[in-house]
């Protein structure tokens, strides 16, 4: 496995979840000039944004994210993502996260099988940066510690080889291979199967620096071509006219990475019958893992200095309900199988001495914004925010 994947997976992740969120967010902002108290408005929605993209680009938290490491589990890396969905005043339920991290691990892995190149899964990496740039562009200094990630990207892995990029594609899909969570969108467009497989293009583009197939050249033994051969291929291939830009700025040429959901489209997600058969095999192997304490040690290190300020006076803020109605999340909570069903990760970082003042150390307090008054009367109007994800 590539100890360099973990950035990428945290930055491609993290840029889907926001997608999704700011999609159904505007779906139901109201003009603040007409909003009464208990309404969301636009300025809400950027209240949440920018909290979130706060705490995701956090200096310390991206210092040691991007030292080499192997990456976390499944259930490790949730968590992480269920933290930093809840840095802002937006409250989820299980039901409700575990539908939008199906949907932002689904959108990650497609982007990661289309690839043209293994590198080019920086340039989907880049195009998650360039949107999250735009969502925060009247915030300067949320804006700078976007582009200090950027650097460090540009930095880390502009100088990889490409056999060091397969390496990274490979653990990637390793990381994804057994989830085949079925997604409305991608149903509609055919471009997965109804047991949650992705079907792959055979025409397209080819990856850059490379030709279109159709042509067969025969050397001799002193490197001089001799004859040629053509035959007939089954896809539609054309040269691609650029490479796309691996700098700060520029045109990324790929459209793997950019936001899906600027058109409004109904997103369900369910699961296939190879992801249900994940709860049978993960209760035949009981077997303790010796690597679970060091990997949550490790996490308590990076999520410790996140402190997430609970809301003054019991108010619990904004509830986001993914489903159409309450009754839908509460089915899907009741009958997914508990092996998939992610729970959080509580860290007690006061039991040993001296240990909170090391874990704010490695990241610093994030300071996170109370929800304001009457943001607890809200709550009641986003159960239908994330009607059709």
């Amino acid at each position: 496995m590539s100890a360099r994947t973990l950035p990428l997976l945290f930055l491609n992740l993290g840029g889907e979840m926001l997608y999704i969120l700011d999609q159904r967010l505007r779906a139901q902002s109201i003009p603040g000039e007409k909003a009464r108290k208990d309404e969301w408005t636009d300025v809400d929605r950027k209240r949440v944004m920018n909290d979130i993209i706060t705490t995701m680009f956090n200096k310390k938290f991206m210092e040691e994210l991007f030292k080499p490491q192997d990456l976390y589990s499944k259930k490790a890396l949730r968590t992480v993502y269920d933290r930093l969905a809840h840095a802002s005043i937006m409250r989820l339920n299980q039901a409700s996260m575990d539908k939008l991290y199906d949907l932002m691990t689904m959108a990650f892995k497609y982007q990661v099988l289309l690839c043209p190149r293994p590198r080019d899964i920086l340039l989907v990496t880049f195009n998650h940066l360039d949107a999250i740039k735009d969502f925060i562009s009247d915030s300067p200094g949320i804006l700078n510690q976007v582009d200090e990630t950027f650097r460090r990207l540009i930095e880390t892995y502009n100088c990889l080889s490409d056999g060091e990029f397969q390496l990274i594609r490979q653990t990637l899909l390793i990381f994804f291979q057994d989830m085949h969570i079925r997604v409305s969108l991608f149903l509609k467009d055919k471009v997965q199967n109804s047991n949650g497989h992705f079907v792959l293009p055979i025409s397209g583009p080819v990856p850059w620096g490379t030709e279109v197939p159709g042509l067969i050249r025969i050397f001799n033994h002193k490197g001089v071509e001799v004859k040629r051969t053509e035959f007939t291929t089954a896809g539609n291939y054309v040269t691609p006219q650029r490479e796309g830009s691996f700098e700060l700025y520029g045109d990324r040429v790929l459209k793997l990475g950019t936001n899906m959901y600027s058109v409004t489209r109904p997103v369900e997600t369910h699961m296939s019958g190879s992801s249900k058969n994940l709860a049978s095999q993960a209760k035949e192997n009981i077997a303790p893992n010796p690597l679970a304490k060091e990997e949550l040690n490790f996490l308590a290190r990076l999520l410790g200095g996140l402190d997430i300020q609970k809301p003054a006076g019991g108010d619990t803020g904004f509830r986001l309900n993914l489903f159409t109605t309450d009754e839908e999340e509460e089915h899907a909570a009741q009958t997914r199988p508990e092996e998939l069903s992610y729970k959080v990760i509580n860290i007690e970082a006061t039991q040993e001495p001296g240990r909170r003042a090391e874990l704010s150390r490695i990241l610093g307090e994030l300071e996170v914004a109370e929800p304001r008054p009457g943001s607890a009367e809200k709550g009641e109007d986003l159960l239908a925010l994330m009607d059709g994800l």
